[in-house]
């Protein structure tokens, strides 16, 4: 196969007008109308100078046209680097610089920002507004239709997705195409979809779940997506009797239930409702199939793996539990400290080997070897336990990751900014459970001396410089951060002591 990734996705669909993209107001993209504009993006990117190997960085509104980029670097054979809409210019340098990208599309209104940060980083900068507007969209009007796809392996690279531990700089997880494709195929077959499905669409597509998983798998199956920019609960509730399938964060389903309107008969032509990106509280669950008669289906994933595990589609989803390893992935427990496989009910580090799993961290060898091991299981950070019944169970994080409405936030960035505030000599950032959020941000400060902090003063300062999902949602100030015999900071003890904060009474 020339290009597997893009002739079993895209290239299936070449010449059909079936609807690929129905969007909120109902006009809809067509699969052969789709691919001839991804396909002229595809000139434009080989006049640009880009050639196989290298790296498009994209910072731009969910729409057709972005989705179609995607699909043009797959058939032209470059590494797609999608960003989060969210990233100011100054985190966005860092992606820059280190994955070397040749090109950076971004839209109209953050490109006078990021042509400082493009020029030092030598990538070429054009634009692509949400309306199909901009630099990058005009030259593409004028490229021919049709474009001789790259041949490709299963193990050239596809796309880099940048993640973090709670230290350093974040690292760019190498992705080929036989992960993205061995993991779609998977999901298509363990979550039966077919021709016949309409997904409600209402995720990013700058990360995984919205891109990787639910796309792709559209794509596969060669149903529709009724593609959503953002989640809007009206919007969502007057296309769902169109709807077989959704999948959000759990962040979605809370505020779905969180209105009359939302009934029985309102999920009755639903075949399957999919959570991920964040754990889904047991409330949730029953709440849901009370409401609706449907159970929620929960998965488990990351950015270097795709999706790991998943409930059954036929037999119990059971609440509190991420289900069993997918077809061709083997999970396993292991004892973090001599990586020796646990006795089956045992909590520990959670191990992934398979297709799936990303070929390695872009130039962080050492990176790469702490977390990927030689016989090709990855170091997962999770921690977990594997019931009688084979279900696996996710118990909490050896790194301090927060996960808050499906976004990975990072408390190392945010903490030394809060340490670099005046009055403030230390600070320590947790992740809370939230009722809608399934975890929210707060940062525990200590102050310098006998001063009071001015806490509203301090968010505001540090909120130029970051996304505005990384944002504590409270300050709180303690006289010490609390602290084990060798001067590490508790974090586990000041979640236990705020684990109530956003939690209704």
């Amino acid at each position: 196969m020339a290009n597997p990734l893009y002739d079993t996705l895209f290239g299936q669909h070449q010449g059909k007008n079936t609807t690929f993209l129905q969007m909120a107001d109902g006009s809809v993209v067509t699969h052969s109308d789709f691919l001839q504009l991804a396909s002229q993006y595809a000139n434009l990117f080989t006049q640009l100078g880009l050639q196989p190997g290298d790296r498009l960085a994209a910072q731009i509104v969910k729409s057709p046209q972005a989705l179609a980029v995607y699909a043009a670097c797959v058939q032209a054979g470059i590494v797609f680097l999608p960003l989060n809409t969210a990233y100011t210019a100054a985190e966005v340098a860092y992606f820059l610089e280190n994955s070397g990208a040749r090109l950076m599309l971004s839209d109209g209104k953050a490109s006078q920002a990021l042509e400082l940060v493009t020029s030092a980083c030598g990538a070429i900068l054009e634009t692509m507004n949400a309306d199909g507007s901009g630099s990058f969209a005009i030259q593409a009007e004028t490229m021919p239709v049709g474009f001789q796809t790259v041949e490709r392996s299963e193990d050239d690279l596809a796309a880099f997705l940048y993640t973090s531990g709670t230290t350093g700089r974040s690292k760019g997880a190498m992705l080929t195409q036989g992960n993205l494709l061995s993991n779609c195929q998977a999901l298509a077959s363990e979550w039966r979809f077919t021709a016949e499905d309409s997904l409600l669409h209402a995720l990013p597509i700058f990360h995984t779940h919205g891109l990787f998983v639910a796309t792709n798998i559209s794509l596969l199956a060669g149903g529709k997506i009724l593609f959503l920019p953002k989640f809007d609960l009206d919007v969502m509730l007057d296309l769902m009797p169109q709807a077989t399938t959704m999948m959000g964060v759990p962040t979605f389903y809370t505020r779905l239930l969180d209105d009359n309107r939302f009934t029985r008969e309102a999920a009755q032509h639903m075949r399957l409702f999919v959570s991920g990106s964040a754990p889904l509280l047991a409330e949730t669950h029953i709440q849901f199939e009370e409401r609706t008669g449907h159970r929620i289906l929960e998965r488990y994933g990351m950015t270097e793996t795709n999706m790991n595990t998943s409930n059954p589609y036929d037999g119990e989803r059971r609440a509190g539990t991420v289900g069993f390893p997918l077809p061709g992935i083997e999970i396993k427990i292991t004892d973090s400290n001599t990586g020796e496989t646990l006795p089956q009910g045992d909590i520990g580090e959670i191990e992934v080997r398979g297709p799936n799993v990303f070929k390695g961290y872009w130039q962080m060898p050492e990176k790469t070897a702490e977390e990927l091991r030689e016989n090709g299981f990855f170091i997962t950070g999770d921690l977990g336990q594997i019931d009688e019944d084979g279900y696996l169970h996710i118990v909490g994080r050896n790194k301090d990751l927060i996960i808050s409405g499906g976004y990975n936030i990072y408390p190392k960035e945010i903490e030394l900014l809060l340490d670099e505030e005046t009055g403030v000599l230390e600070s320590a950032v947790i992740g809370v459970p939230h009722p809608d959020f399934g975890e929210t941000v707060v940062g525990v400060l200590v102050a310098e001396g006998q001063g009071d902090l001015d806490l509203d003063a301090i968010k505001k300062n540090i909120g130029g410089s970051l996304a505005r999902f990384k944002h504590p949602q409270k300050l709180v100030v303690l006289p010490e951060l609390p602290r084990n015999t060798m001067g590490k900071v508790q974090k586990k003890e000041l979640r236990e002591q705020y684990k109530d904060l956003f939690m209704p009474a």
